[in-house]
């Protein structure tokens, strides 16, 4: 195998992280006809190089802890469109709506139609521009420190300045969920931030991409009972998903003709 020919594999690789948000070793090496050693060996390479995360089986993308949100937006873009395309469903006339600093909540905003009439608002400057593009939408940015990582604002003005809003909904954003379901962020004072959001809002929601039942952070922002609604990916592991279930979160699989799975009040 030349130098040049391991290059190529390697590009590819990458590609697919972006692409799909993970890979897994099995099936690169059943596609490239190659040993699965070998494959272990270019995704310990790539790691080195900072390019991925190993993990059991395969490989992230690079932690969002150490990236920006302008670099987490490339990664399964198409699979985040089809979250938002998803949570759009959940978002009334005329509601006072949360966005939570994220890709996948960016991409929400994105997608909303041009005849929803909302308040929205949101600590990510990012999304407020793009939420600035919707005629019927009003856009209440949330002002403050910016944190470049997270790509909003956080930290006690954050929160002052939430403190007098209540929003029907709130779409929080999360960097990983845990076995019993809790979300977690990876800096202190977004997770502080989340959780005074959360706490605020009469509707809290996620989206999120399946890789983040693969990733921890230290930081706790919401357990399963304090989130309404999960919208996520169809090929979630079952048991991963029943504790949401047993705290009465309802899921919705995007794309998927069952649609929700259970409701709460």
């Amino acid at each position: 195998m030349t130098d040049l020919m391991v290059q190529e594999r390697q590009a590819e690789i990458l590609r697919r992280l972006k692409q799909d948000g993970r890979v897994l070793a099995a099936s690169l090496a059943a596609e490239f006809r190659i040993s699965e050693d070998t494959i272990r060996r270019d995704l310990r390479d790539m790691a080195h190089a900072g390019l991925c995360e190993r993990v059991y089986g395969g490989a992230l993308p690079v932690s969002q802890g150490a990236t920006t949100l302008t670099q987490r937006m490339s990664v399964a873009s198409e699979r985040k469109k089809s979250l938002a395309l998803a949570a759009l469903a959940l978002i009334p006339q005329r509601s006072a709506v949360f966005f939570d600093a994220g890709s996948t909540n960016l991409a929400i905003a994105e997608a909303l139609h041009e005849d929803l009439m909302v308040t929205a608002v949101t600590n990510s400057p990012a999304i407020a521009l793009m939420l600035a593009e919707k005629p019927l939408v009003e856009v209440i940015l949330i002002g403050g420190s910016l944190d470049r990582v997270v790509g909003g604002v956080v930290g006690a003005r954050a929160i002052e300045a939430m403190s007098v809003i209540r929003p029907d909904i709130c779409f929080v954003g999360t960097c990983g969920i845990d076995a019993d379901g809790g979300l977690s962020a990876f800096r202190l004072e977004d997770a502080a931030f989340k959780q005074f959001v959360c706490g605020r809002s009469r509707r809290v929601i996620v989206a999120a991409t399946r890789e983040k039942f693969d990733a921890t952070a230290p930081y706790a922002v919401a357990a399963a009972g304090q989130y309404h609604c999960l919208v996520t990916e169809p090929g979630v592991h079952a048991h991963r998903l029943a504790p949401l279930r047993e705290a009465g979160c309802e899921i919705i699989e995007a794309g998927s003709s069952e649609g929700r799975k259970t409701g709460r009040d």
